[in-house]
């Protein structure tokens, strides 16, 4: 037996009101008492009722769907926020068609269009190709986070705070000389703040510091040979000394520390290394890596309330023109772990110990 598909024709007799109350039911319930609303709810569940979404996407022209672009995925950074920003759907209902556009402007306009074809209601930007003056005039919500922001609302991490902890934590390591790799990012980057940070801190203590810039991409076999070449440079230069060094985030602090492990057996007590973002990948390692966490899901749920906040304007009668940009900063947090500590090895047996 084939079941009737239960229309709002159905719920009205039903319920006994009329097929305009069912629909501002389900597009504007709170128009609507309280007890009307139960009085519907519950006859949905006696009914059995299936909302038809594509009916529902015709009739009103809202599809719940917001699209994400990232630059790629294989950072763990991006991968550890496109799962928190995925794991509010209970939350906030909004399902996501999602992106990675590996850094190309061309590439990436192509799947602007084709978010635009499917009629999505808002945008979370973390990729960097396209400038936030041109992503605030495609007329919809759009929230960026770790990226230029000068012309839409964003999400960011506190990176000053963030390169400032990472420094101190290497100081607190007595290292001998403190060294930064990052990219030649422009001020207007939110991630430059680490670069300031960790170049203020070592001025208040007067560390003597140097800093790699260097673009190392999302290509595993590049980074490691970078990476290769850059333990080399620093033995050379800096024999005989410890040296704390603060990577622009887990993944590259990851490949330095594996390298130091398949060519010495162990992290020599020489180095010290701190991360940046608590991906899974800093905990996870054979040495867990010492890191500056930042609060990925507090970042992808405020990115959310931000945006939803938007499109629930827009869906007012008279909507509320904002007089201005909402910047949050969410506060990162130091965890200290082994490749802070000193003796750190690992014995022929594979076993980590502790000396």
């Amino acid at each position: 037996m084939v079941k009737k598909n239960i229309t709002f024709h159905d719920i009205a007799q039903y319920t006994g009101f009329s097929k305009t109350t069912i629909s501002r039911y389900f597009n504007h319930p709170d128009s609507l008492t309280l007890e009307n609303q139960k009085k519907i709810a519950n006859a949905l569940k006696e009914l059995n009722y299936h909302e038809n979404k594509v009916a529902r996407i015709l009739a009103n022209g809202k599809t719940e769907f917001i699209g994400v672009i990232i630059p790629n995925l294989y950072l763990h950074y991006y991968s550890t926020v496109l799962n928190e920003i995925l794991s509010t759907y209970e939350k906030f209902g909004y399902k996501f068609i999602v992106f990675a556009g590996d850094n190309h402007e061309e590439t990436e306009q192509k799947y602007m269009k084709e978010l635009f074809a499917y009629k999505i209601e808002g945008m979370i930007v973390l990729s960097h190709t396209i400038p936030s003056e041109e992503l605030a005039s495609y007329g919809i919500p759009v929230v960026t986070i770790e990226r230029e922001d000068r012309y839409t609302n964003s999400v960011n991490t506190d990176n000053y705070l963030g390169g400032v902890q990472a420094t101190e934590m290497l100081y607190e390591a007595d290292c001998d000389i403190y060294i930064h790799i990052n990219s030649a990012l422009s001020e207007d980057m939110p991630s430059y703040g680490r670069i300031k940070g960790f170049s203020d801190t070592c001025k208040k203590y007067q560390l003597e510091n140097r800093i790699f810039s260097k673009d190392l991409g999302n290509n595993h076999e590049n980074i490691k040979n970078y990476m290769i070449e850059f333990l080399d440079i620093i033995d050379k230069m800096y024999p005989n000394k410890r040296k704390g060094i603060f990577m622009p985030n887990d993944t590259y602090a990851n490949i330095l520390c594996n390298l130091l492990i398949q060519k010495c057996k162990n992290i020599p007590d020489e180095y010290c290394i701190v991360g940046f973002d608590n991906s899974p990948i800093s905990g996870e390692a054979i040495i867990p890596i010492s890191t500056i966490g930042q609060q990925i899901d507090k970042i992808a749920c405020s990115a959310m309330e931000i945006l939803i906040a938007q499109i629930n304007e827009r869906k007012k009668k008279r909507p509320i023109q904002s007089e201005g940009l909402t910047h949050k900063v969410i506060p990162p947090i130091p965890i200290p772990r082994e490749t802070t500590k000193t003796g750190i090895h690992i014995l022929k047996s594979g076993k980590i110990q502790n000396l």
